[in-house]
């Protein structure tokens, strides 16, 4: 970052800084863990609030062959602004009825199915715009959400691409799955949806789909499962440095580095007496002289409202408590007699490299999970990119 906008960014009510670096080193790691498979770079949700273009290109960089989105309408954002090599393949895949197939496939995106209607608009697509459709099946392995039921919905969801694709009307590019509980380690469901997954990918290649690509690997079965990596891995969370769970490690476990920091420079420091209510409902009272500072974030930035009185913060070296309701656009921490100057930093959540919070941390406060966190940060917080 050059001085005149480190000089800019000083000034900012807050910031969500995106270490690029990070992520692409993150990247890296991913496919070291699996080395066999291609990597699809999840960047959905605006790469869970980090920046789908920059982090799409930095992934790129580090190696990701695939971006996945959820809607049609990133991935046709990707595929027209973020100036990829014609080689990097982007599926999406949650649709609607009338979704924009014609766009989709002129775009060469790979375009999910996981029912008899779909298939029928994206080839009615085809047929008129006189280009086939890439095409992947899901199958429902237990997950209970999107996904084509297993048996007769199956068989008839296979059969019905490939007489398309006989037509010349679509290519089946990929055959794939979610798990519903991989950050649970040992769960049953685990073994369970493999086995089906497996069993609904071999039906399909004995009636003669030839997919390019299999997958049902997400971040923690990235991590964790390498049975389940077959020619595709989908990391999400996990590339952008927050662990999908607790449970099956800290990022610094698998050689990961969260990539977001968010800070805000302190709106004003006071003096308050013993007894002094702080903010709405007055859940917090001073225990007794102190020093309140308050911090321009709030929930319509994506802060948690779940976390007042419980969200940490790093202000002038030492971890704070959110004191009270965390307002729209606002909260206060208690500073206990410290005065630091109004525009000193505020640090919600970052690396740990400081003592800073994790968003780990917030999580843990609000009763929720980090990826919550990171992607519900708001527009109204600039994100300032580093490292490029």
């Amino acid at each position: 970052m050059s001085e005149t906008a480190a000089r800019r960014d000083a000034v900012l009510r807050a910031r969500a800084e995106i270490d690029l670096a990070a992520l692409r080193a993150n990247v890296r790691a991913l496919r070291e863990r699996a080395p066999g498979a291609a990597l699809m770079a999840v960047v959905k949700a605006d790469a869970y609030g980090h920046g789908a273009i920059p982090c799409a290109r930095a992934a790129v960089e580090a190696g990701a062959t695939w971006l996945g989105t959820a809607t049609p309408q990133e991935a046709l954002a990707l595929r027209a602004e973020a100036g990829l090599p014609d080689d990097v393949r982007i599926m999406c895949w949650l649709w609607t009825p009338g979704g924009p197939w014609r766009e989709a496939i002129e775009a060469r995106l790979d375009v999910s199915l996981s029912g008899m209607w779909a298939l029928e608009e994206v080839t009615e697509a085809a047929r008129r715009g006189g280009v086939p459709a890439r095409v992947q099946l899901k199958a429902d392995t237990g997950l209970g959400r999107g996904g084509c039921q297993p048996g007769e919905d199956w068989e008839e969801l296979v059969g019905a691409a490939l007489r398309a694709e006989s037509e010349g009307l679509l290519r089946v590019t990929g055959l794939w799955s979610h798990f519903a509980c991989a950050d649970e380690p040992g769960h049953p469901s685990i073994a369970a949806q493999l086995t089906r997954f497996l069993e609904m990918t071999a039906y399909a290649e004995q009636q003669g789909v030839r997919p390019e690509v299999r997958h049902i690997a997400n971040s923690p079965a990235t991590l964790t499962l390498p049975e389940t990596h077959f020619d595709l891995v989908r990391p999400g969370i996990a590339m952008y440095g927050v662990s999908p769970s607790p449970e099956i490690g800290t990022p610094a476990d698998f050689g990961l580095r969260p990539v977001m920091t968010l800070a805000a420079s302190l709106a004003l420091v006071k003096h308050v007496p013993g007894g002094h209510g702080v903010s709405y409902g007055h859940h917090y009272t001073t225990p007794g002289d102190t020093t309140l500072g308050l911090v321009p974030l709030g929930y319509a930035d994506g802060i948690p409202r779940h976390a007042s009185s419980t969200g940490p913060v790093l202000v002038d070296g030492k971890w704070r408590t959110v004191a009270g309701r965390i307002a729209m656009d606002q909260f206060v921490v208690d500073l206990g007699g410290d005065r630091p100057e109004p525009g000193a930093e505020a640090v919600l959540f970052g690396p740990g490299d400081r003592g800073e919070p994790t968003a780990e941390d917030w999580a843990q406060a609000a009763g929720t999970i980090a990826y919550e966190i990171v992607t519900r940060i708001g527009s109204r917080v600039p994100r300032v990119y580093v490292n490029e």
